[in-house]
């Protein structure tokens, strides 16, 4: 691998030198007054990216996997039942932990590829009149196979069958990087973490808990000592930390938010969509197919690209890696072996991007696939002129 060449994994993304510079800080006493400096423009950062006046926000030292588990062991009690889709790797992964945790799954199959079924959600939560059912898991963006759920389509279904169930949502993936909407689609638990959207190296979860996650807190019995947002709160009431904070991270993200907010959300967004939208161009002019199954459910964060039948796709990550040290995402659990993922979120821009495509497109090539050296970076290219022309326009 090559420290010179931008990554186009899903996450870990690539770092703006401002945000490494921000991370790279001397030591401080984080039971001084400066750490409050830091501490709470974070968070008041973090809820306006997600969007919500209400929440709480808690940074914890760990991953988004740490958000799973703070928001399952804060707000749940053994035995709880819960509702949740499986359509890929990570939705998989929660209910794995939730079923780790004693808690009983109701799942419901979903081909990888495609989004969270809100209709089925609304049938199980209608039937379900003595409100047995305590959360439903909902996977906002399936990094696996490149897919996004409507995680409003999902709210609606629980305020049509007028049931009281937590709504907890995964937005490692998607949050900083798509829309995310934490209190118009009334989500109780949004997750993520500090590698993907917010641009900096793995090692903060990030959490919101809704007003409504809250009060459950105190009834909830599973066992949790690390992730008490209870002892969070408490500390964050004197500006303090219930054990060593993160402080590098947590300027960082201080930062991160500053250049999010800089940009304008709505900006952010639109660049996602727009980089997306020239992958997507590149894989329909080589000939492929992407893993999600229909328009209205792709990714702007990454995409899962189904190469032909027999070929081991894993084998275009591992060439790209050796011979042009370049990284590219590998397929996993059901897809793996069958795609390959070019993760398209964070710190990048056009041009990067079509330094990806073209690194593909010779992988590919090397590779024996029928894939015309060019043609993918044009079809992205007359889809960045064009964006580029608009954008042009509308600023004079």
């Amino acid at each position: 691998m090559s420290f010179q060449n931008p990554v186009f994994i899903p996450g870990p993304t690539n770092m703006p030198e401002a945000l490494r510079r921000a991370c790279d800080m001397p030591t401080l006493d984080h039971r001084s007054p400066l750490f409050g400096q830091i501490l709470q423009p974070a968070l008041a950062g973090v809820k306006k990216v997600l969007k919500t006046e209400t929440a709480e926000v808690f940074l914890f030292p760990s991953t988004g996997t740490g958000g799973w588990e703070t928001a399952i062991t804060n707000c749940l009690s053994p035995g709880d039942k819960i509702l949740a889709a499986r359509n890929g790797m990570f939705s998989h992964r929660w209910i794995d932990m939730c079923q780790r945790h004693g808690l009983k799954v109701e799942v419901v199959e979903a081909a990888w590829g495609t989004g969270l079924p809100a209709d089925r959600y609304e049938e199980i939560l209608a039937a379900d009149t003595n409100h047995e059912i305590k959360a439903v898991l909902a996977t906002h963006n399936e990094t696996a196979t490149g897919v996004k759920s409507d995680i409003a389509a999902v709210r609606r279904a629980l305020n049509a069958a007028k049931h009281p169930a937590l709504l907890f949502v995964d937005g490692v993936s998607s949050i900083a990087s798509m829309d995310f909407r934490m209190e118009e689609w009334g989500v109780d638990a949004a997750v993520t973490g500090s590698q993907k959207g917010f641009m900096l190296p793995p090692g903060l979860a990030i959490i919101a808990l809704s007003p409504k996650a809250q009060a459950a807190v105190e009834s909830a019995r599973l066992p949790r000592t690390f992730f008490d947002v209870r002892d969070m709160m408490k500390a964050y009431a004197n500006n303090a930390y219930p054990y060593t904070p993160a402080v590098g991270l947590m300027n960082g993200l201080k930062q991160s938010c500053d250049m999010l907010l800089a940009e304008g959300l709505d900006n952010v967004f639109a660049r996602h969509h727009r980089i997306a939208e020239g992958v997507r161009a590149a894989v329909r002019a080589w000939g492929l197919e992407l893993c999600a199954q229909t328009p209205d459910v792709y990714s702007d964060s990454v995409s899962a690209i189904r190469t032909p039948e027999g070929f081991n796709a894993t084998g275009i990550v591992t060439h790209a890696a050796a011979k042009y040290g370049v990284a590219f995402g590998v397929g996993l659990g059901e897809v793996a072996g069958k795609v390959f993922r070019i993760g398209h979120l964070g710190s990048l821009t056009d041009v990067m991007m079509l330094s990806g495509l073209a690194t593909a497109e010779m992988v590919m090539a090397d590779l024996g696939l029928d894939i015309q050296l060019g043609s993918g970076v044009a079809a992205a290219q007359e889809v960045y002129r064009s964006d580029s022309a608009i954008a042009s326009k509308e600023a004079a």
